[in-house]
């Protein structure tokens, strides 16, 4: 069962300070589930890892191709979370050519868990990981979850059927 409203967490982001200056002008910057989803109209996917087949080829290319249809649809933000750090997660938007989904670091994996959503993946080498789904967040509430058939840990791989895009487009466009 998963929660009725999105756990209390902090997450741990670099933001871009150009006052820093150098090759690397990035600082921590710690935002809370209230700063992300409170008062705020949200769809987040989240994905096994960074750099993975399906999450690197479909899942967030999807979701940055049709974010002005988000937009259009009332989406203040689409949100991409992941069981990795900030350093990986702005490395994977970087090399996916991602502008528009915010990349969201779960690296510890507090809010994958407290959602019920980490599982093992130990056959793969990848630890703990989020399982795949998708939702629509309306300032903390969780409206809708779009999550993968056959959540369990160490799968042979997690697939991509009702937690890409276009179920949530769909699923919007019908409200």
């Amino acid at each position: 069962m998963h929660p009725a409203t999105v756990p209390d967490v902090t997450f741990h982001t670099r933001v871009r300070n150009e006052a820093l200056g150098g090759p690397n002008p990035f600082e921590w910057k710690d935002l809370t589930s209230a700063e992300v989803f409170g008062g705020r109209n949200i769809v987040l996917f989240a994905v096994p890892g960074a750099f993975t087949p399906a999450c690197s080829d479909d899942h967030l290319p999807g979701y940055e191709q049709h974010a002005g249809d988000f937009a259009a649809l009332g989406i203040d933000q689409v949100v991409c979370l992941s069981v990795n750090d900030a350093f990986v997660m702005y490395q994977w938007a970087r090399s996916k050519g991602v502008e528009k989904v915010f990349m969201l670091p779960d690296g510890n994996g507090d809010f994958t868990r407290q959602m019920g959503m980490l599982v093992k993946r130990g056959r793969q080498g990848m630890g703990m990981r989020s399982w795949r789904y998708a939702m629509h967040v309306e300032d903390g509430a969780i409206a809708k979850m779009f999550v993968e058939p056959g959540f369990r840990d160490d799968p042979p791989g997690v697939g991509l059927k009702v937690s890409d895009a276009g179920t949530m487009l769909d699923y919007l466009r019908a409200r």
